[in-house]
């Protein structure tokens, strides 16, 4: 994959609407279950080993492209129930699909008129594997940078929220590459019978979303 194409998706300006979104950290810091930047690094460390387990199976089965998309995509729909999750996934795996048709072109393109014409949901994980696929992206950069962004997303939406200062969590950000590195070399092989929600705690914090009184994040 040439690089630049992948420092681009990499890149927190391509417009995947992540910004929008804090995966579940916002909720977590008003129910009291985040409240100091320690608070925040385990917090962060369990989401990596969430997206591990759920979701890094999902990316894995469509840049392989053994099952139809379609398939792989309700079958992400129905391991999603939590309402503001399962929202979420689609915000960002569609908007993903939209600027990847922009940049990539007929692989991507392709991908895009399929999910619309058929109304599939277009979850991140499986777009984001097919997309990578598309790019002629490997397997191992396709696990790695879905967690880059899982990890990325988290510690901006924590900056925004006050809980740590850019520099406080760009150290954080270097200091978890390691853990980030150890989810990949444990999930990397798993396969769609082995999906599991390893934290059920954060599924419970991120559906409270939609409970708060304000908010600055969709999920």
């Amino acid at each position: 994959m040439n690089p630049f194409l992948l420092w681009q998706l990499a890149d927190s300006a391509f417009p995947t609407g992540g910004f929008a979104h804090a995966g579940g950290i916002e909720a977590a810091r008003e129910l009291g279950e985040v409240e100091t930047p320690e608070d925040l690094e385990v917090f962060a460390v369990e989401t990596l080993w969430s997206a591990g387990s759920f979701a890094l199976p999902f990316v894995t089965a469509a840049h392989g492209g053994g099952m139809a998309f379609a398939e792989l995509d309700l079958r992400c729909d129905a391991f999603t129930p939590g309402h503001v999750a399962n929202r979420a996934s689609r915000t960002q795996g569609q908007a993903l699909l939209r600027a990847a048709r922009a940049v990539l072109g007929a692989g991507a393109g392709e991908l895009a008129e399929r999910v619309r014409r058929e109304r599939l949901p277009g979850h991140l994980a499986p777009v984001h594997g097919a997309v990578l696929r598309a790019g002629n992206g490997d397997l191992a950069t396709a696990q790695r940078l879905f967690l880059f962004g899982v990890l990325r997303g988290l510690l901006a939406a924590s900056v925004r929220l006050g809980l740590v200062g850019p520099l406080q969590a760009q150290a954080l950000q270097a200091r978890l590459a390691a853990d980030a590195e150890a989810v990949v070399r444990s999930c990397a092989g798993l396969g769609l019978d082995d999906v599991a929600h390893s934290n059920p705690l954060l599924d419970l914090v991120q559906t409270h979303q939609d409970r708060l009184y304000s908010r600055l994040f969709q999920s």
